[in-house]
């Protein structure tokens, strides 16, 4: 098969769970035998295409997603999104809903997701397609906790967050809750997407916080979650977070939102907080620290690697052409 991958403009600016999704997908699909190109806005050749697959459904994916189907092609939608009720307000619902409804298949992580914008937006069931979220094998690797501390001279204990800086991964929570954990410095990796926001984290955070720019490095990362006390995601939502499942196959306390589809993946295996409530979070990590194995050391949950779940994927491009 020849595949198309595009996803919105700004992606790539600064890279996310998201779009390493992407990438992943694409070297999962290509070890198996397809050729996947990222879009071009220069050389699109859409019509060289026997699929194409838009992820996102960020505000103005529709017009993009409605031209491809205009020229007869098969379209996949990866949503990530979890829309609820509550917050279904803070979105632009018609235009995510012609998005959805335009699209051949939309590609969820979660059966909760799935269930969730099925009903949502009214749309049928058959439509949404789980492909699981998953791991790359370079995570398993048996790499020492002492390479992350000694790379950042990290002496004592920490709390790991390895996130884009914006609103929705709700660093500034995490940052109150932390404060309140004596002896215990919270660390930030990632991207910085929202630059006031980011301002607000630091001030709150303080000489209890310690920054560190977007690691692109898996060994370094490896290290980072073995080598952290607990490793907490408090976003607003999740689906779930490949930070979480990559921190969870590495044996890391997992503290992580009530919000989205983490229940699915990880069980009674980790600790879910209320990420509008400090307390919940300080709560959570307190009762982490106190734990005195890894929750996760026994009876692991399985977590996939992106060639166990491709083929999902690909069975369901091959229905469509």
């Amino acid at each position: 098969m020849k595949i198309l991958f595009a996803t919105y403009p700004m992606a790539f600016h600064t890279p996310g769970g998201g779009e390493i999704q992407i990438l992943e997908y694409k070297k999962a699909l290509e070890r198996i035998g397809h050729s996947v190109s990222l879009f071009n806005q220069w050389a699109p050749n859409f019509n060289s295409f026997d699929v194409v697959h838009f992820f996102s459904c960020i505000g103005g994916s529709y017009n993009l997603c409605k031209f491809i189907k205009d020229l007869n092609l098969p379209l996949v939608v990866s949503s990530s999104l979890w829309i609820t009720e509550e917050n279904k307000f803070n979105y632009d619902i018609d235009q995510i809903k012609r998005q959805l409804d335009i699209a051949d298949a939309v590609v969820t992580n979660s059966l909760a997701e799935s269930l969730t914008l099925s009903n949502i937006f009214l749309i049928d069931r058959n439509k949404f397609h789980v492909v699981l979220n998953a791991v790359s094998n370079n995570f398993l690797s048996p790499i020492s906790p002492d390479l992350f501390r000694s790379k950042f001279g990290l002496t004592g204990k920490f709390i790991l967050n390895i996130a884009n800086i914006e609103e929705r991964k709700n660093q500034i929570n995490l940052a109150h809750a932390v404060n309140k954990l004596p002896g215990y410095k919270l660390v930030i990796v990632g991207h910085i997407r929202d630059q006031d926001y980011a301002r607000k984290v630091f001030q709150t955070g303080g000489d209890n916080l310690i920054y560190i720019n977007y690691i692109e490095d898996s060994n370094l990362l490896v290290s980072a979650y073995k080598a952290c006390d607990i490793f907490c995601l408090p976003s607003t939502l999740e689906t779930p977070g490949l930070a979480a499942l990559e921190a969870y196959v590495n044996k890391a306390k997992l503290v992580i939102t009530n919000k989205g589809s983490a229940k699915e993946y990880f069980g009674d295996k980790a600790i879910y907080v209320s990420p509008e409530n400090i307390d919940s979070i300080f709560d959570g990590l307190n009762f982490a620290i106190k734990q005195k194995h890894v929750r996760c050391s026994n009876e692991v949950v399985k977590i996939l690697t992106w060639d166990d779940v491709i083929g999902s994927l690909e069975e369901l491009y091959l229905k469509l052409i």
